[in-house]
């Protein structure tokens, strides 16, 4: 480990400590935006805000070099009533920092920032711009997608959130249906109606069944699970209408707008997507950052979680510290080493990359 790497990696870790104990809960960034703002600004960085969303550069842009982009989230979930530990108390016992964020995603930020420290004032053979953003855990309009149109071209993306430092080569989609199945109201005791119910059995059975042709062999096949139903207002009356909710959760070879058509031209209902945001992404596999990092003995897979991946309509990874297993969890915790191994992991990839 160089001096400067040293220097960073524990800084980073300080800064965590201090990141933990400010309330930080998404489209509640502002304070822990000022410490970051303010630590990066100590170390000579042209810092850019927008919102609670702060990005800067490695020295001046050049149009005509390819672009990566570090980013992490700095938003928390709200903590539940299971802690043992003062969420907010940054409870270092020797390895173990336990906390609010520790490992969604403060330790992963801290390191890609710790990262782009070291190379910021290296030769690279690509621009490389580092963003702290907001409002990931609750896919917020103002969180960074609110920010892409200010840093221009992106050539590659590397999301910090907890992997173990393998590489999410693929994440899956996510698009929340709402459906309506319409029939006509009648009473029951007597052969009248058309039972909305019944109809909307029916499609709900497809969506059971239903297989989508391509699979993927990072994510696996198209997942859709109906998670909720209403209908009817009370015991004697025949429903006209039936309306039900549908989680999908998609591979890389369909785009929520693609799977929403097909879904279309096989069920009867009314089939209204919440959005069409959050798409799935992946990286190829021949990708240089990739084939550095087999070559390196890191692992890979396909993520089943959702992240600011699903905004961003560039190639990108998701990778950090930590272990998602840990996230959105009582007792949050994030070992100091993971930080250090993740320093040292991301500067392997990037230092000397040729995109």
């Amino acid at each position: 480990m160089t001096e400067k790497q040293a220097k960073y990696t524990a800084e980073a870790k300080e800064l965590l400590k201090q990141l933990i104990t400010i309330q930080s809960f998404s489209g509640e960034e502002d304070d822990v935006a000022n410490v970051m703002g303010g630590y990066l600004k100590e170390n000579g960085l042209n810092v850019n805000r927008k919102g609670n969303n702060l990005w800067c550069w490695a020295g001046e842009k050049d149009e005509n070099r390819p672009t990566i982009l570090l980013n992490s989230h700095l938003d928390t979930v709200r903590p539940s009533s299971k802690w043992t530990y003062d969420p907010f108390g940054a409870t270092l016992e020797g390895d173990k920092l336990t906390g609010l964020g520790s490992n969604d995603a403060g330790g992963p930020l801290v390191s890609l920032m710790a990262t782009f420290l070291c190379l910021k004032d290296k030769e690279l053979d690509y621009n490389l711009v580092f963003a702290a953003t907001a409002e990931e855990e609750n896919s917020g309009a103002n969180g960074v997608i609110s920010i892409l149109p200010e840093l221009g071209k992106i050539d590659l993306g590397i999301v910090g959130e907890p992997t173990q430092m393998q590489m999410a080569v693929a994440e899956k989609g996510l698009m929340v249906l709402d459906c309506e199945a319409h029939g006509k109201t009648g009473h029951a005791a007597r052969d009248e109606g058309d039972n909305a119910l019944y109809k909307a059995m029916k499609d709900i059975e497809w969506f059971q069944s239903y297989q989508f042709d391509k699979v993927s062999p990072h994510l696996g096949a198209v997942k859709m699970t109906v998670t909720q139903i209403e209908a009817g207002s009370q015991h004697n009356v025949v429903p006209d209408s039936c309306r039900f909710v549908v989680d999908v959760r998609l591979n890389e070879n369909y785009s929520n707008e693609a799977c929403h058509q097909i879904i279309e031209q096989h069920v009867d209902c009314d089939v209204k997507p919440r959005s069409f945001r959050l798409n799935s992404s992946f990286i190829p596999m021949d990708h240089p950052l990739v084939k550095r990092g087999v070559e390196r003995g890191l692992s890979y897979y396909g993520s089943p979680t959702t992240s600011d991946q699903a905004v961003m309509d560039f190639t990108t990874i998701k990778m950090g510290c930590g272990d998602s297993a840990r996230s959105h969890t009582p007792d949050e915790y994030i070992y100091l080493s993971e930080i250090e191994e993740g320093v040292d992991i991301f500067l392997g990839l990037l230092d000397g990359l040729t995109l």
